[in-house]
C-alpha cells in the first residue's frame, strides 16, 4: 500500500495522470470539520497554478473510519472546538498513516487539547514534535527560514508545527496557533492583507508538495 501511495502521489505531481483528489477529514466529537469552507479550494488553485499539481479544486470529504481515505494520499483536517476518534477511527487513521498516508491538521483555534488527546488512541507510543525551522517542509518551492507563518493572532503565542514521525517519515503535521486556513480563504471572510494571504497559500503549497514528494 505505502508504495501505491508513492506511485500515483509522485506521478500527480510530475503531471502524468490525470487530476487527483484530496479530502477533508470529518470526525466525531462536534467540532467543525466543516470550517473555512473556501480554504483548500483555494489553496487547490493556488497550488495547481504554482506548483503544477494536478488536483480536482472541489476537495471530497470522508469519515475518519471509513475505508474511502485510502484513495487520497493527503487528508486535511481543521476544526475549533472537540474531536473524538473511536477505536475503529484510530485504528483506520493508523493504517492509513502508516501505509503511506499524509494528514496536516491545521488548529482553527481551540481543537488542540482534545486533539492531543485523541492522537494518542491512532499513536500510543508516539509524541508529537515540534519542526525546527531547517525542516525540508520549510524549504520546498517557497522557503520559510523562520518555520511556519504567523497568519492570525489568537492568544499572543508563536506558531508552532509538530509531527508525528514513522521511521524518520513525517507522516502527520500539525500546525498550532498559526492559522494557515483562515489565510487560504476567500480574501473577504478574513480582509488579510494580500502578504499574509500570500504567506499562507505559500506554506500550504509547500505542505501539499513535500507530502505528494514523501
Amino acid at each position: 500500500m505505502k508504495k501505491l501511495f508513492v506511485i500515483v502521489a509522485s506521478l500527480l505531481f510530475f503531471n502524468l495522470i490525470p487530476a487527483q483528489d484530496i479530502a477533508i477529514l470529518k470526525y466525531q466529537g462536534g467540532g467543525d470539520w466543516y470550517g473555512n469552507p473556501t480554504a483548500l479550494p483555494n489553496l487547490i488553485k493556488f497550488c495547481n497554478k504554482n506548483i503544477n499539481t494536478r488536483i480536482n479544486e472541489k476537495p471530497q470529504t470522508v469519515e475518519a473510519g471509513s475505508i474511502d481515505i485510502f484513495q487520497y494520499p493527503f487528508l486535511h483536517m481543521t476544526g475549533h472546538g472537540n474531536v473524538f476518534f473511536s477505536p475503529e477511527d484510530a485504528e483506520n487513521l493508523r493504517n492509513y498513516l502508516l501505509s503511506g498516508g499524509f494528514i496536516h491538521i491545521d488548529d482553527n483555534y481551540g481543537m488542540e487539547p482534545y486533539l492531543k488527546k485523541e492522537l494518542k488512541k491512532i499513536f500510543p507510543d508516539k509524541d508529537l514534535m515540534e519542526l525546527p525551522p531547517s525542516h525540508t517542509i520549510f524549504n520546498q518551492t517557497y522557503k520559510f527560514p523562520n518555520g511556519l507563518p504567523k497568519i492570525h493572532e489568537h492568544d499572543g503565542k508563536r506558531p508552532q508545527a509538530f509531527g508525528i514521525f514513522d521511521n524518520n517519515r513525517l507522516i502527520l503535521l500539525f500546525t498550532y496557533e498559526s492559522d494557515l486556513g483562515d489565510g487560504w480563504e476567500n480574501k473577504e471572510v478574513h480582509n488579510d492583507p494580500e502578504d499574509v494571504r500570500l504567506k499562507a497559500l505559500q506554506m500550504g503549497a509547500n505542505i501539499i508538495q513535500f507530502a505528494f514528494k514523501n
